[in-house]
């Protein structure tokens, strides 16, 4: 079969939108189909390139501020391109990773206008630093994006249950309709960490924390900052490590009036390649506490650290989160129960070490691409036949 794997950001972007979609597309590739990968363009990156078997296909673009939007429909010969390329392929079905690309919107058209089959991975929004893009976003995804899918009726895959209540609420998605396929690419976890953080950054013996990710209005670490008072309290040697892009500074401003600021060191962005190595050197790892876990959060479970996460327990449809057994669970927004799990983790090393086992083998059962990949085809198969099937 032919399918045409749609995202506005897509390797060498570092997102993890763009690591899904290129996963997925080489997983269709092994798996004996014939992809095609229609994206914006990226900065150093070729027009078009067959990496993996399959083709990737660049569109010129308007980058918008930050490294994982591109816009593509927006320039004049922008929307004919995109349908000649898929006029070209001629895709028994496509599959789009994210709602709000124009990019998607343009190829939600074409399938459409051809009677083809689609398959939408709904992503949550990038950060931004503003008011104003995620007013735009939510103000485009309430009215164009809602308007294009109604008429498109995709096949959704979410990550969790919180994004298939957002395809139902937002989308008026039929339940029956939305694939819950929690999924990230942690196959470069299989090297050892090449740098010793803790060495290099002078961070001592005492406990760390690190925080990997973008912090935002969405993840403010205030839960984390506020439970460090309580958590220096019974270990006052413990550090906090920030690491990742730095939007929204309310939780250094907080950990002034607290007086606990030199516990919390700001390292910025980190290579990718360097992940491992900062999951090595943290004894927990706590960043999605305002509800959410995100994919730094999902890579430091599959790491074997300790990891601290704000879902319910029915997070993930199919997978069962057993708090203090493979998971470390706490309410969103609750710096109480951050500082009682921490505490109670380094109180007891070796109970850590057992549920960061279990996190472990959790995620490489459950969540990796090797794991979902079988079931997006799954997915895209039936559609397909479907479709065949209705065409008569």
């Amino acid at each position: 079969m032919r399918f045409a794997v749609v995202s506005g950001s897509f390797p060498p972007r570092p997102d993890g939108r763009a690591r899904r979609a290129a996963a997925l597309a080489g997983g269709y590739t092994t798996a004996g189909h014939e992809v095609l990968v229609l994206t914006a363009e990226c900065s150093g990156a070729p027009a078009e390139e067959c990496p993996g078997g399959y083709r990737v296909v660049r569109l010129p673009a308007v980058n918008a501020p930050g490294p994982c939007i591109g816009f593509t429909a927006v320039r004049a010969s922008g929307r004919r391109r995109i349908f000649r390329a898929l006029h070209e392929f001629r895709p028994d079905a496509l599959h789009l990773h994210g709602q709000f690309f124009d990019l998607s919107v343009a190829a939600g058209s074409y399938a459409r206008r051809h009677g083809v089959p689609l398959l939408l991975t709904i992503h949550p929004r990038p950060p931004n630093p503003g008011f104003l893009p995620s007013a735009v976003l939510r103000l485009l995804d309430a009215m164009l994006v809602k308007s294009v899918l109604s008429r498109t009726e995709p096949r959704y895959v979410v990550s969790d249950k919180a994004g298939r209540d957002y395809c139902v609420r937002r989308y008026l998605a039929d339940e029956r309709a939305v694939e819950c396929f929690p999924a990230f690419d942690g196959g470069w976890f299989d090297f050892a960490p090449a740098r010793n953080i803790r060495a290099e950054q002078a961070l001592g013996d005492g406990p760390l924390i690190v925080s990997m990710g973008h912090v935002s209005r969405r993840r403010d670490l205030l839960p984390l900052v506020e439970a460090l008072p309580a958590i220096l309290a019974a270990y006052p040697q413990t550090r906090v490590l920030v690491a990742g892009k730095v939007y929204h500074d309310a939780f250094a401003r907080r950990a002034e009036e607290l007086g606990v600021r030199r516990a919390v060191a700001v390292q910025g962005v980190v290579p990718r390649q360097d992940v491992p190595a900062y999951f090595a050197a943290a004894d927990i790892v706590a960043h999605d506490l305002n509800g959410g876990c995100g994919t730094a959060s999902l890579e430091a479970m599959l790491s074997g650290t300790p990891t601290i996460i704000s879902v319910p327990a029915d997070n993930y449809p199919g997978v069962e989160l057993r708090n203090g057994v493979n998971a470390l669970l706490v309410p969103p927004d609750d710096s109480g129960a951050v500082a009682a799990t921490v505490i109670g983790l380094l109180d007891d090393l070796a109970r850590a070490k057992r549920i960061a086992w279990r996190q472990r083998e959790l995620i490489r059962r459950d969540f990796t691409m090797a794991a979902v990949a079988a079931k997006h085809l799954r997915v895209l198969e039936k559609l397909v036949a479907d479709n065949t099937v209705r065409r008569g």
